[in-house]
């Protein structure tokens, strides 16, 4: 029954784009950006159990790589798209291992610290960074051996979608490798963990910069999506939608966190039509969905399902 259904989602995942208005596929393309972004915040919250208040710093930084990339160098899109979550990697290295020396609401606090650290560099680094203004009319620039088909709208809903669907792979067979049973062990009981022989911290630091490479993914593809990076990318705010997110589609799934990305996306452009008061009507949703759903809307759909 699971397989089918991924079947039929991966069916119309490829067709959808051939049917959906012009509107409706850039929402499609953003969700799937969306839910890469939520997806990576998963490994950190969902499967190690660190809750990380400043997972913006990431998608900021992958954003403005590619940017920059595309801008400056003339590379092809999806080199720069690549190099965007390269870049995020590398720098995310020194970040987990200071945020790592730390637990709990320390933790939090310090991603939450790079995160505001970066929007303030972004802000007054005018000359690389173009201010508060940010960095507009990032192209999507064609490459050779067919990659300028990424460049149009259809093309590019594409890429992200297969973005996503690898990272999903990636990220599934990953949890469910000797690594992924060790972080759950790590999120359950750091100290027993630590009993048994492992090094909590070394695996801390690990799936910190996997989680950073995949949001910096996420955020490069948005840059030329977008057409622009803003200091915004890097604001507190993002961070705290990203995690809602997560929760409300289902911590610790995968699949939660591209549900919940896509449900707060619909929610938010359908309230903001309807309501002039769609922050409201959104906040109320998502503790009603928190109070009468804990495990979250993944857990509602699996179950309901037919095993």
């Amino acid at each position: 029954m699971r397989a089918a259904v991924r079947a039929l989602l991966l069916v119309a995942a490829v067709v959808m784009p051939l049917v959906l208005p012009t509107f409706l596929l850039t929402a499609l393309t953003e969700m799937m950006i969306l839910g890469l972004f939520a997806m990576s915040l998963d490994l950190l919250v969902g499967y190690t159990g660190l809750d990380s208040f400043g997972h913006a710093a990431v998608y900021g930084f992958g954003a403005y790589s590619a940017a920059l990339l595309l801008l400056h160098t003339g590379v092809s899109l999806p080199v720069a798209i690549l190099g965007g979550a390269v870049f995020t990697a590398a720098i995310a290295v020194p970040m987990a291992w200071l945020c790592t020396r730390a637990t709990g609401v320390a933790f939090a606090m310090l991603t939450l610290a790079f995160a505001q650290l970066l929007y303030a560099v972004a802000y007054k680094w005018q000359s690389v960074t173009g201010g508060s203004d940010g960095l507009a009319g990032v192209p999507r620039t064609a490459g050779p051996l067919g990659m300028s088909w990424f460049t149009s709208r259809i093309g590019y809903y594409y890429l992200a979608a297969g973005c996503l669907i690898a990272a999903y792979v990636f990220c599934r067979g990953f949890v469910a490798s000797a690594v992924g049973t060790t972080l759950l062990a790590i999120r359950d009981n750091e100290r027993k963990a630590q009993a048994l022989g492992y090094n909590p911290r070394a695996y801390k630091i690990l799936v910190f910069v996997l989680s950073a490479f995949l949001g910096g993914l996420a955020g490069a593809l948005y840059a030329p999506f977008a057409g622009f990076a803003s200091p915004d990318l890097f604001f507190w705010m993002l961070s705290g939608q990203v995690l809602i997110m997560v929760v409300v589609g289902g911590a610790g799934t995968l699949g939660g966190p591209i549900l919940g990305a896509a449900f707060f996306l619909a929610l938010e452009h359908y309230l903001s039509v309807v309501t002039d008061s769609w922050a409201l009507v959104l906040g109320l949703v998502f503790i009603a969905v928190v109070l009468f759903a804990p495990q979250g809307l993944w857990g509602m759909v699996r179950g309901r399902a037919v095993p």
